[in-house]
C-alpha cells in the first residue's frame, strides 16, 4: 500500500499553494471549492502530496510548535542554497545549515505562515529517493 497524502488544516490555503509552488516547486494537481479551498500539491515527481485545506476545527499553532512535533521535510540539491532562497522569499531560519558526521545535511525553517519546513541532503537515502 502506498501512501496516499498528508494533510494540513491552514489558514490561507489559496495563497500557501502558490508560494509552495513558486518557491518549493510543487505543483496543484487538484483544488476544492470554498469555504475549505483544498489544494493538493505534489512534488516535482508527482509521487508525493501535500493536501492543505481551511476548516472550522482550531488551526494548529504551528509557528509555536517545536520543529520536531511536526514538519514537512524536502530533499533539495543543495541545502544551503535552497535555504538562503527560502529565507529571501520570506520563510524564517529556525537554526543554522547543519552537516551531520556522516555526512546529512539538514536545515529547519517557517514558511511564511509559520509551519517547519525541513531541508535534508541524506549521504545515504531513506528510500528510492535522488540523492548521493
Amino acid at each position: 500500500m502506498n501512501l496516499e497524502h498528508v494533510a494540513l488544516l491552514v489558514a490561507e490555503p489559496v495563497a500557501m499553494a502558490r508560494w509552495y509552488e513558486e518557491h518549493l516547486g510543487m505543483r496543484v494537481v487538484r483544488s476544492g471549492e470554498p469555504p475549505a479551498n483544498a489544494r493538493f500539491l505534489a512534488d516535482d515527481e508527482g509521487k508525493s502530496v501535500l493536501e492543505i485545506y481551511a476548516g472550522t476545527p482550531p488551526l494548529p499553532p504551528y509557528a509555536s510548535m517545536d520543529p520536531l512535533v511536526l514538519h514537512v521535510a524536502f530533499a533539495p540539491d543543495d541545502v544551503g542554497a535552497t535555504w538562503a532562497r527560502l529565507i529571501a522569499a520570506g520563510a524564517t531560519a529556525v537554526g543554522e545549515v547543519v552537516v551531520t558526521p556522516g555526512g546529512d545535511q539538514f536545515a529547519m525553517l517557517r514558511d511564511p505562515w509559520g509551519l517547519a519546513l525541513q531541508l535534508a541532503r541524506r549521504a545515504r537515502p531513506l528510500v528510492g529517493a535522488r540523492q548521493a
